[in-house]
């Protein structure tokens, strides 16, 4: 835990993810920690509901956007 408080400038822990709903196929970007309930733009299936910090995602995951790693870190 220290050693994240030590950085300069510390690395979002949020990102963004692109599900496909399990009902209809559609595919939407969604954040991790979302604060309501996401649901489909097409068929209104509940694809993630919050949990107080990272959001409990229920469609399955396609892609992963702006997660970093430590190795990964932008120039």
């Amino acid at each position: 835990m220290m050693g994240r408080l030590r950085e300069l400038v510390p690395l979002p822990r949020s990102y963004f993810l692109r599900v496909r709903c399990p009902s209809c196929g559609n595919e939407q970007v969604i954040f991790s920690h979302a604060s309501r309930v996401v649901r489909c733009l097409i068929c209104d299936a509940v694809l993630a509901e919050p949990t107080g910090g990272k959001a409990r995602i229920l469609a399955p995951v396609i892609a992963v956007y702006g997660k970093f790693s430590k190795e990964e870190e932008p120039a």
